[in-house]
Order: structure tokens, then sequence, then C-alpha cells
């Protein structure tokens, strides 16, 4: 049913006043279901966004908060930080988008103004992070509240498993309306970490590549590598479905990583010796391990892959003698608002396809099985669709 609100208003200016009563997917503690509740939204404060939400990816970070893997006292929260919506109304102060705009989430609303900021590396934003992992706004404060009125946090600083949510403003990136919003809903997150960590591991035209894990961002670091130009993509996974999505994407070579075989032996006779760029997107420390004994004697692994607190990796250290490198790359490692902007480009063009790694268009109720599935490792990306006709599905 659609949401109802209580008092709701928006002013010349576009303000907002009011309460919203919606539906969202809540995690209430972890081990037990997410269900779909009625919660109460504020309105937006000054620099801060309204955005009616349309369409939502679930990603593997969420199955970690579910799981309660991330950290003790994440809980109660509404999850969802992939995915896109139009802008119903703004805060005082908000110039840099209007109501009616389309927009896709951006989880790391980075400050400006902090060491890591100034420094150019704004998706290690510390105010950003400070506020997202206690599931507050930027301003150390939640607008989401439960009927009963315990405070919910937001998921990531975003909460777009749900039919409205507020951002703050640097959270919501303008989209061009030509790009429907289910799909729109997978570039702030999936398409801009895997994208942007290629972009950080500075491949080279020709380069030999392995990617390690093709779900929902292992594939778009295999589109990635291959609009760089790789020359060679080995694909690795457990589940042979995800790896034709891997050969659609670009894989040159594909890898089933199901206990018959030795996946490292495999890709080292593959690409005669080891490859230059190896990119682990799973968050385990086996794979991880992989990623390192993949590569050719000064080759770069880079870990894109969200692993569980407490997780250790233990590398050879006779290895570094061969000058190999392992680096993270967090969101993409880029600065996200100028990096979405070049990544709509590419999709305007043709030149990059985000609804070919969708396995599943769901509803709202159905976030709880699309976790299950991350868990199982089935599928690429579940996509909630709140709003079908917004959403622009079957176009």
């Amino acid at each position: 049913m659609p949401a109802q609100t209580t008092e709701i208003g928006v002013a010349p200016e576009g303000e907002i006043s009011g309460v919203i009563e919606m539906r969202a997917a809540v995690l209430r503690e972890p081990g037990r279901p997410v269900s779909t509740e009625t919660v109460l939204l504020a309105p937006p404060r000054r620099g801060e966004v309204l955005v009616r939400v349309v369409a939502a990816g679930v990603c593997h970070s969420d199955v970690h908060l579910a799981d309660g893997q991330l950290g003790g006292g994440r809980w109660p929260m509404v999850l969802g930080h992939e995915g896109a919506g139009v802008v119903v109304a703004v805060g005082e102060d908000v110039v840099d988008v209007v109501a009616g705009d389309h927009v896709a989430f951006c989880f790391v609303p980075s400050c400006g103004a902090c060491r890591a900021c100034r420094s150019g590396r704004r998706t290690l934003c510390e105010t950003a992070a400070r506020h997202g992992v206690a599931g507050m706004l930027m301003d150390g404060s939640s607008r989401l509240r439960a009927l009963d009125g315990t405070v919910l946090q937001h998921g990531l600083m975003v909460a777009c498993f749900a039919e409205y949510a507020v951002v703050p403003t640097a959270g919501a990136v303008r989209l061009p309306a030509s790009i429907p919003l289910w799909q729109a809903a997978l570039l702030g997150c999936g398409v801009v970490t895997g994208i942007g960590a290629v972009n950080r591991a500075g491949l080279r035209v020709g380069a030999s590549v392995c990617v390690i894990g093709c779900g929902g961002v292992g594939l778009q670091v295999i589109a990635g590598a291959q609009l760089a130009g790789a020359g060679m993509i080995v694909a690795v996974d457990t589940d042979e479905d995800k790896l034709e999505l891997a050969r659609r994407r670009g894989a040159t070579h594909a890898v089933v990583a199901d206990g018959a075989g030795d996946v490292v032996e495999e890709v080292l006779s593959l690409s005669g010796g080891g490859v230059e760029h190896a990119f682990e997107v799973v968050g385990r420390a086996a794979t991880i391990r992989q990623a390192w004994d993949v590569l050719a004697p000064g080759g770069a692994a880079t870990v894109v892959g969200l692993a569980p607190v407490g997780v250790e990796v233990s590398l050879p250290a006779i290895d570094f003698l061969s000058e190999k490198t392992i680096t993270g790359s967090y969101y993409g490692s880029s600065d996200v608002h100028s990096a979405l902007g070049r990544l709509v480009q590419l999709v305007v063009d043709g030149r990059l396809d985000l609804g070919d790694v969708v396995s599943y268009l769901i509803g709202l109720d159905d976030v709880e099985a699309a976790l299950e599935r991350l868990r199982r490792r089935q599928g690429a990306r579940s996509v909630i669709v709140i709003d079908e006709e917004l959403a622009g599905v079957g176009r």
C-alpha cells in the first residue's frame, strides 16, 4: 500500500513539514529475520533531502549488517544503501537538487572539511564514517522512529529499503531521467564500487586480470576491466550462472571454484604464470589469499569484498621479494559525485549496461528472501521495486 503521511505539506521553496508514516524493512537484531514494518520518518533538516524511494538493490553488505558481522549495536535499523528515487522536498540551504529530480543514493556523503576529504580521499571521510557506523545522519541524529518511539538507525546513512528516505544533500546524486530507476539503483554502490576499484588499480590496455567473485559488484569490476582495455579477464566463482553473466560482461575465461580443482593453479596456467591484477570481491580470507597467489611477480591485488569484523589474512612474507602488492578499495576510492557523472555518461552512450546483472525484481516484503539468496551465493543482484511505473520496469 502507498505510504501515508501525517500533517504533511510542501512549501513553495521545497521544504516539507510533518512526519511520514511508511513501510520499511527493519532489522531488529541479528539472527532474527528482517521484517516489513510501519515506521515514522521525520522531515529533512538543513542540508538534507527527502526522496521517494523507487528502487533499491540488495547488496552483500546488507547481509553482513543483518547477520551482525560488522560490529555490535548496529540495530534496530532500517536497511538499504543502494538505491534511486525522486526528490520530494529539500531542507534549508539545499541547492544541488530540487523536487522532481531523479537521484541515486551515495552512502558516503563526504563533509569536504575533514583531513581525508581535504587530501582528496572523500570515500574515507571521517565525519561520514563516524556517523555512518552509528547509523545516524551527518548531524549525528536519526530521522527514523518505530511506532513505539524507538529510535531506528539509518542503514549506512541511507535506509532505502523503505518507501521514503531522508539523506544528506551529498547523499543524493542527480541523474538524467532517461535512465530507468530500477537500473539506476545500482549506480550508487555496486557500479561505482566495482568500476572505481579498477580505476584505483590503474589498469593499462592489454593487462591480464583475474576477478574472484562474480556477484553484483564483481560483475561491475569485470565491466570496468573491459572498459579499461584489459586483454585477459579470468572470472572465478562457484556459480556457473554467474560465470555466464561474467562472460557476457567481458570475461575471456571462466574458472569454476567448485572444489574439484585448484583455482590458483588453473588461473596460473591460463595466464602463463600469473596475472598482473587480481580483484577479490567476496570478503573471505581464503579468496583474498587466492587473489594474492594468482599474481605474477610485480602484480597487484585489490581487495574489494567486505569481510566481517575479525577476519584476518595470512600472506607468505617471502613473496614480497617478487614485488607483489596488495591494497584495499572502499567505495571505488574516488570522488563519488564526479565518478557517478562519468558512469552515467557511459550508460547514456550505451557503453555500460546496468540491467544485465539483475537476477531478481522483488517487492519490499521479499527482502529476507533476497538476503537468504545472497547467503547461499545464488544470483547476482536482487532489486526491490517499490513503484513499477516510476521505476521504468520494462524500459
